[in-house]
């Protein structure tokens, strides 16, 4: 170890995110996504600062349930129902401070997209193909009922970066 990587990091354990409405979210994260439901807890509140302190919550902040779930029998999502007296409802763009989208992998892009159109999710466009060191790729973006950005990734070859085909460089080059 050279001292630039976290101690003992081994992947990703989850991705929390929260909802406007748990039962909606559920719905779609098993019903169209095909995730598994796994259990659920709360409701947590403290009249301390312990939210504060922990998970950077305003005071009076309620976490009413929490539920988790398998996607791909892999990434677990952590999915947040709050009571909070102030929040922002606008769900950040990708070029927002903040801003995110979680990307899964599927094996047939266009059957996906296809599906998720069936379904009448919001796809965003039509896949792309990528190129440099992620040439091989394609993906798109996706919206979930209440605005979360997904992307669907496929390179069922490979990566040219991957392969060897394309040299790897520092960020600072």
């Amino acid at each position: 170890m050279d001292g630039h990587a976290l101690p003992g990091l081994r992947g990703v354990d989850h991705i929390g995110f929260t909802v406007p409405d748990l039962d909606a979210a559920s719905e779609f994260l098993i019903h169209v996504l095909g995730c598994e439901y796994m259990y659920s807890i709360g409701p947590f509140e403290r009249s301390d600062d312990w939210m504060q302190q922990h998970m950077n919550l305003r005071p009076g902040t309620v976490m009413r349930e929490l539920r988790f779930f398998r996607c791909g029998g892999q990434a677990v999502f952590e999915v947040f129902a709050y009571e909070a007296l102030e929040r922002r409802e606008q769900v950040p763009l990708n070029s927002d401070i903040g801003g995110h989208h979680v990307a899964l992998y599927v094996e047939d892009l266009d059957a996906a997209v296809a599906y998720l159109r069936a379904r009448a999710v919001h796809v965003l466009g039509e896949p792309t193909t990528s190129s440099g060191p992620s040439q091989g790729q394609r993906w798109v973006y996706f919206l979930a009922p209440w605005g979360m950005q997904f992307e669907l990734v496929s390179y069922p070859q490979g990566k040219a970066y991957d392969k060897g085909t394309w040299t790897v460089r520092s960020p600072r080059e």
